[in-house]
């Protein structure tokens, strides 16, 4: 029951938080995404510390990242990025004691790529010329639907394991219910703008969309972490966690939400 009220407190705290500042946009959005995502990136290479991530390179590459997508779109931050792989390069070969560079460079540039991206296409996605407030939330409550649903879900009544080897908590009952309540959820909040932006299947398939890569992006944080044989990325949320395992699932649904709309043609 602890557990229970600790998930809920935080849920309560931190939702309002995450929409004021995508309501706000600009820089408050970057100031929150910037410390998250140093969160992450700090939980990241503490797990992945077996394969010895080169953390300075890491957090210049999800930063300029992150900076990239607020000042100048997805080039700038795809440069961003890109640095995380030469500084990697370059601080591997000046070390005095180098771990092997498949894997030090490779856990480094993925954990650039996992948290850089993500947050950076939830920047982008709420600098969209069209709608950018309404399409920024809808994916937010879209992704926190379709999890909290599929959490009470799965307590109460499921029975069948969705992913048992990866993720023995999820059930296939949780995730049907989260799946309809997340689609419901894009359903409603597009429909009064059906005739000036997306349209009711494009809603719809949006919807489809996010629920499927978030609960992608929920099991491939639990891939790394029993690779890593950790339970948690973190404690800072205590429930829920670290913040890595708060924002799993919109690390995947943000860009898919973005390419996606920008598939529909709107920008």
């Amino acid at each position: 029951m602890t557990n229970l009220i600790n998930r809920v407190l935080v849920a309560v705290i931190g939702l309002p938080v995450v929409l004021g500042a995508l309501w706000a946009g600009g820089w408050w959005l970057f100031a929150l995404v910037a410390v998250a995502g140093f969160i992450a990136v700090h939980e990241f290479v503490t797990m992945a510390r077996p394969l010895a991530p080169l953390a300075p390179a890491a957090y210049l590459g999800t930063m300029l990242a992150l900076l990239g997508a607020e000042l100048g779109g997805v080039v700038w931050m795809t440069g961003g990025f890109l640095t995380s792989l030469g500084a990697a390069f370059l601080l591997n070969t000046l070390a005095k004691t180098r771990p092997p560079a498949t894997a030090a460079i490779g856990a480094t540039v993925l954990c650039a790529a996992w948290v850089g991206f993500g947050l950076g296409c939830l920047i982008l996605l709420r600098d969209l010329h069209q709608k950018p407030q309404l399409i920024s939330f809808t994916v937010v409550l879209v992704v926190f639907a379709a999890d909290t649903f599929a959490y009470f879900a799965g307590r109460l009544f499921g029975r069948h394991k969705l992913a048992p080897t990866l993720s023995p908590g999820k059930t296939l009952e949780g995730f049907a219910v989260g799946s309809l309540a997340g689609i419901f959820v894009a359903f409603v909040a597009l429909y009064p703008d059906r005739d000036t932006y997306l349209l009711i299947w494009e809603a719809v398939v949006l919807g489809v969309a996010v629920v499927l890569v978030a609960v992608a992006g929920d099991l491939f944080e639990s891939m790394l972490k029993r690779d890593m044989q950790v339970k948690d990325t973190g404690h800072l949320l205590g429930g829920h966690g670290g913040v890595l395992d708060r924002i799993d699932a919109l690390l995947f649904a943000a860009p898919a939400a973005l390419y996606l709309v920008l598939a529909f043609g709107y920008v």
